[in-house]
């Protein structure tokens, strides 16, 4: 079975998304929308193959697809989202799922009732990075999770329907939902705009859980460098995550700290730091987002549940801070 496949949206991440479905040996992309046309240039450059339209409506009904990718404003993603779920196709919108909860949840249900699949392309979920670390705390090698310590900032690039959380840190809210197996209890968060009527630029993020578990989220758009550092820490091992290194994207520490307990009062506070080795694991140098299309294909083909299904999508919505219009905590 051909998977046929239309993109609607070629600005910035539309290009990736037809170029890692195109490798694809499950699939054809037949159709990619997009209104601008300096766009449509860019599409028949490009892909000189592949029919270009500029309505979302004629890719959607298009016969010969069976699956919609959505790289569009968020404003958009639940009503072309609903319309591709309408016409029986399945459907992948890049983050975040929706514009609300409200949204997200009404996807989730219709594509539920369709027996259509929902997939959210939390792409940092598929890197080959994240995977061992779930791998590493799943097998207890990171021992008990003390804290996820993230900070994801850079010049730019300012978003005119989202503010800095729900473009930056919704890659932490993915991460931690496969990572943790908790849910969490309370959210705390604190954003600032320095621009009058555009979205917060700059944001805070404190994410509790039950447990002494805690993640800590730092996200900027007016940082002077560009920075993706992620800690983990446990009570057996602690790891760098640095998402921008070339090949040695994670340094795990055989570092640990510990309470001393003895007798005397004096001895409550006495702690035990042991500092080991650090390791560096090999890991595979494949683009996640290729990953991410073989797990959608996968996930037609056979009827499973992808990693970051709709549900996962609505889960992040649920875990953002609400946002009152315009936008969330303007000081």
């Amino acid at each position: 079975m051909t998977i046929g496949i239309a993109c609607i949206g070629y600005g910035y991440w539309g290009p990736n998304l037809v170029r890692n479905f195109a490798r694809q040996m499950d699939c054809q992309v037949y159709v990619v929308c997009d209104s601008k046309p300096e766009n449509q240039i860019r599409i028949h450059r490009d892909w000189p193959m592949v029919k270009v339209v500029a309505d979302a409506m004629e890719a959607i009904h298009d016969p010969r697809i069976d699956a919609v990718l959505l790289a569009t404003p968020v404003a958009t993603h639940h009503p072309l989202a609903m319309a591709a779920l309408r016409a029986g196709k399945h459907v992948f919108v890049e983050k975040p799922l929706a514009g609300s909860v409200a949204e997200a949840e009404e996807l989730v249900a219709f594509a539920a009732s369709q027996q259509r699949i929902l997939m959210v392309d939390h792409t940092f979920v598929y890197t080959p990075a994240v995977q061992k670390i779930h791998e590493l705390i799943r097998t207890g090698t990171m021992g008990e999770l003390y804290y996820y310590d993230s900070t994801r900032v850079n010049l730019g690039l300012f978003q005119t329907d989202v503010n800095v959380i729900w473009d930056l840190a919704v890659h932490d809210f993915a991460i931690l939902k496969i990572l943790v197996p908790e849910q969490p209890v309370r959210i705390l968060a604190n954003g600032v705009s320095h621009f009058p009527d555009t979205p917060q630029g700059m944001a805070q993020i404190c994410v509790e859980y039950a447990s002494t578990f805690r993640a800590f989220i730092n996200v900027s758009w007016m940082s002077p460098v560009k920075v993706r550092s992620t800690l983990v820490g446990g009570n057996r091992r602690m790891l760098l995550f640095n998402d921008l290194e070339p090949s040695e994207k994670i340094r795990i520490f055989d570092t640990g700290i510990k309470q001393i307990l003895g007798t005397q009062e004096s001895d409550r506070f006495r702690m035990d730091y042991r500092m080991g080795d650090i390791h560096i694991p090999h890991l595979p140098v494949t683009e996640a987002l290729m990953n991410v299309a073989t797990v959608f294909l996968d996930a037609i083909l056979h009827n499973t549940t992808p990693l970051t299904d709709g549900q996962v999508g609505l889960d992040g919505a649920e875990n953002r801070p609400p946002i009152p219009p315009p936008f969330f905590f303007n000081t």
